[in-house]
């Protein structure tokens, strides 16, 4: 894949920021960014997780302000008051999250919630609009009748770039736009951003994916820490110049001591099989391909991977909450069924997931009722609640994660985000059937403090027998707790490492390339 050459550099600003900063309490989220887009170019926008990416953008769409610095908009200072302004000023963005109505056909779609275009009420006018703008994207062969329920991934996305065209956007935001498309759907979208530039348009392209970054944008900027570390032509840098921009400088890595397992060329070698968790060619929709993994007993297995690698689908698989699943789960040599739950949990194998309030925990009910939900039938005898036991069993579990007794009658919603995950993990460790460990995201929205003491309590699972597997999109975290280091790109394994034979550069420079580096 190759662009043409870079644009004129004296091409007009779209957008100028220049020395924004922005603090959230303790935290400094900016520190003077600088960012320039002008009209023809796709403008790469690059950073590690905590960067500053995710705050910049939300300035540019309204959603955020700065405490200082300026935005300018074709060469006028402005203040964002909300996305509609921004709209106004001819700045929209693409979600990672699109906002399409699947019940509602394209036209309708892509009209839904413009005031501007809504005025056209004829429907035969309303089509011939909706036809352009699809054009446009190179849907040219999309009936704007369809349902958008009836379209693919890859075709919503380039429906919602339409829409945001029909806004007349000057400047697109496109954030993470390729995350969870395959080959082709990403093509797609690579000639709608070409067709969109050529208008004169900016486009601002937000990804982790730098080979995607090298191939389709004229530009990159690059945040570290909250400041501008670069911005340069892309024909000036390579993928590891890009690492190297994005992690910095980092301190020689101290070595580890070697593990009892494994070799660098073989990280399990000599581990016994059939102890743990066993995956072979799982396969989920379009998302993840043919995935094998072994998860011994007693060993903590880390997956890193970007937003839409996979590594939340493969969970789910393995807890049977995916329906469109394929290839073999097995637990210390019996067969799990795929897309069943049910089976999943009589295996042994119990989950956690990255949205603790939403499918983890009975947020109105009580801390002590919300620690025992796993335990209810231990602690009942002929069908009847004991509350001597329940109290008890509520009380050992307490202490066991580091919550305070005295307030297991409050709500758990009114625990912090790290004691609330506590509980989580910790009612897991408590089932007696518990074989394998499974979460997503263990300690998203935790403090260090509540971070370290959920890392306790999996490595206590992991020295009782427990086969854990986690993932995370914090390297820190899969450094700091994994035995060995799985990485994933678009779906699939490139590596997997022991934890002592690699290193966090090694490891972002695989979850960020396309070409497979697989070590086994």
């Amino acid at each position: 894949m190759s662009i043409p050459s870079s644009p004129n550099p004296t091409a007009p600003a779209l957008v100028d920021a220049a020395d924004l900063t922005k603090r959230y309490g303790a935290v400094q989220a900016l520190r003077g960014v600088r960012l320039t887009v002008r009209s023809g170019e796709v403008h790469g926008l690059c950073g590690h997780n905590g960067a500053g990416k995710s705050t910049l953008v939300k300035m540019l769409v309204g959603l955020e302000h700065p405490d200082s610095g300026d935005l300018l908009v074709g060469g006028e200072a402005v203040t964002m008051h909300g996305v509609q302004a921004a709209q106004r000023h001819g700045i929209a963005m693409l979600d990672q999250e699109l906002s399409l109505v699947p019940e509602l056909t394209v036209a309708e779609n892509i009209f839904l919630g413009n005031v501007e275009e809504s005025r056209i009420v004829r429907r035969a006018d309303r089509s011939r609009r909706a036809r352009e703008l699809l054009d446009t994207v190179g849907l040219h062969d999309m009936p704007t009748s369809r349902l958008i329920a009836d379209t693919s991934l890859g075709e919503r996305q380039l429906i919602e770039v339409a829409r945001l065209l029909g806004r007349n956007a000057k400047v697109l935001i496109l954030d993470e736009p390729t995350a969870t498309l395959t080959d082709a759907e990403i093509e797609h979208v690579f000639a709608a951003v070409r067709s969109v530039v050529a208008q004169g348009a900016g486009v601002i392209f937000v990804s982790h994916r730098l080979d995607e970054v090298l191939d389709i944008c004229d530009r990159v900027t690059v945040l570290r820490d909250g400041q501008t570390v670069a911005e340069q032509t892309v024909d000036t840098l390579t993928k590891n110049d890009l690492v190297t921009l994005m992690l910095g400088d980092l301190p020689p890595e101290t070595s580890s001591e070697a593990p009892g397992f494994g070799t660098a060329d073989d990280p399990l070698a000599g581990v016994e099989p059939g102890t743990g968790l066993s995956i072979k060619s799982l396969t989920v929709g379009t998302r993840v391909r043919g995935v094998d993994l072994e998860v011994p007993a007693g060993m903590i297995v880390g997956v890193a991977g970007q937003l839409g690698a996979g590594a939340s689908e493969i969970l789910s698989a393995i807890s049977g909450l995916e329906p469109e699943v394929s290839g073999s789960v097995s637990v210390t040599d019996t067969r799990v069924q795929l897309a069943n739950p049910l089976s999943s949990r009589t295996a042994g194998v119990h989950y956690v997931s990255n949205d603790r309030k939403a499918t983890g925990l009975f947020i109105s009910s009580t801390i002590e009722s919300n620690l025992v939900a796993t335990r209810l039938k231990a602690i009942s005898s002929a069908g009847v609640l004991r509350m001597s036991r329940f109290r008890r069993s509520a009380r050992e579990l307490a202490e066991l994660v580091g919550i305070d007794i005295r307030r297991l009658a409050l709500p758990v919603g009114s625990l912090s985000g790290g004691n609330q995950q506590k509980v989580l993990v910790g009612r897991c460790l408590e089932r007696p059937d518990l074989k394998v460990l499974l979460l997503d995201e263990p300690t998203r929205g935790v403090d260090v403090g509540g971070r370290a003491e959920i890392h306790r309590l999996i490595r206590h699972a992991a020295a009782q027998g427990v086969a854990v597997l986690f993932a995370s999109t914090e390297l820190d975290e899969v450094l700091d707790l994994a035995d060995v280091v799985v990485t994933l790109y678009s779906g699939q394994v490139v590596a997997i490492r022991r934890r002592a034979d690699t290193t966090l550069t090694e490891v972002f420079s695989d979850m960020t390339h396309r070409t497979t580096t697989e070590v086994a």
